[in-house]
């Protein structure tokens, strides 16, 4: 099962690239309509709002009147935290019972408004951002959905702004064209992103980058490499001692190989072992090479470890397992260092096991 999580402001766009990828065969779960479903009349979630914010949220009839709940909640920060802390536990609940309904091999698409501010991002192996500025937002919110225009800001500006989204999106869809243009793009997407991705982790395939020769330093490595830390460290929890990118992908400007390596550091090869089906379900299956060349002067057995690699095709990643203290676990965060400390060394890649501890033992370095 592939998880995708898909958000993007109000008035963005994002009900359109909902309904495309249902079109293309993903599973939707929205959380717009589960978030009405869990405050329907004679729910938990009604009664809790009801408590929260008084009876006159509600209509003649005993449902929840939207306009009036939003009047109240969306002006100040501290009534939206507590509608927040209200409702999205419940949409949790039932957003995971219809996941776990669904057929193994789904992809599922999880449509969440709040995913930036909800901190969910990194509970999905890719994440999807339909984005447009926010004056066509503000102008979409009021001539197709009636909204008044102080009311539309105050909406806007009570989420997270561009800046948070585009640090957890894996595909930023820009909504900024027609209708047309926006189904497009998400169909490429789909196509060319979603549905490899999907195939791959079935078939516990990995990705490898279009040329095994280094390339320009690419600036959005070090974003990227972000990603990639905090998605492991959900999927990991407390068996990760520690997640860092390593290698030469996290060091700025330096040109490498397009594959951005990650280290786990795990307490022994066995918590590795156990970590093998959710490094799985976060999109980064096995790798049946679980040895690496070690320097002569080093028992080989303290550089053994596990590999994955990532099944999305828009982004190869090495993740290495390797036990905490163990020469491997180390040099792999002395050599980063080392190369920071000295950007204009041509040769790095000759000698760098020696040279690297010599410099270690020289400034002080601790992993």
């Amino acid at each position: 099962m592939l998880r995708i999580g898909l958000t993007g402001g109000i008035g963005a766009g994002k009900s359109s690239v909902t309904a495309t990828f249902a079109e293309c065969g993903g599973i939707v779960v929205d959380a717009d309509v589960i978030a009405r479903e869990v405050v329907e009349p004679g729910t938990e979630g009604l009664a809790a709002l009801v408590d929260a914010f008084g009876d006159d949220i509600l209509l003649p009839d005993g449902a929840l009147d939207r306009p009036a709940l939003a009047a109240k909640a969306f002006g100040d920060e501290e009534r939206r935290k507590t509608l927040n802390g209200i409702v999205h536990p419940l949409v949790g609940k039932r957003r995971a019972e219809i996941i776990a309904s669904v057929p193994d091999d789904a992809v599922i698409v999880e449509d969440i408004p709040l995913l930036v501010e909800s901190q969910m991002a990194p509970l999905f192996p890719l994440v999807v951002v339909v984005h447009a500025d926010a004056e066509v937002r503000v102008r979409r919110l009021v001539e197709q959905r009636g909204m008044a225009e102080d009311d539309a800001r105050a909406r806007i500006a009570a989420q997270a702004d561009d800046q948070a989204r585009r640090a957890v999106a894996d595909v930023w869809l820009d909504n900024s064209g027609t209708p047309e243009e926006l189904v497009e793009r998400a169909r490429e997407v789909w196509n060319h992103r979603i549905a490899p991705f999907a195939h791959n982790l079935s078939a516990g395939r990995v990705t490898r980058p279009p040329t095994e020769e280094p390339v320009p330093a690419d600036p959005a490595w070090a974003e990227q490499g972000r990603r990639i830390v905090a998605r492991l460290q959900a999927a990991c929890g407390a068996k990760a001692l520690r997640v860092d990118h390593t290698g030469p992908t996290a060091v700025p400007g330096l040109a490498a190989k397009d594959v951005v390596d990650i280290q786990i550091t795990v307490e022994s090869l066995t918590t590795a072992d156990e970590l093998a089906e959710v490094l799985v379900s976060a999109g980064y299956p096995r790798i049946d090479d679980i040895t690496a060349d070690a320097p002569l002067t080093d028992d080989p057995v303290l550089w053994r470890k596990r590999i994955h690699g990532s099944a999305d095709p828009g982004r190869p990643t090495s993740v290495h397992l390797r036990v905490d203290g163990w020469p491997n676990q180390q040099y792999a965060l002395l050599l980063v260092d080392w190369l920071r400390a000295n950007p204009d060394m041509p040769d790095y890649f000759q000698d760098t096991y020696r040279r690297a501890w010599e410099w270690a033992e020289a400034t002080g370095w601790r992993p």
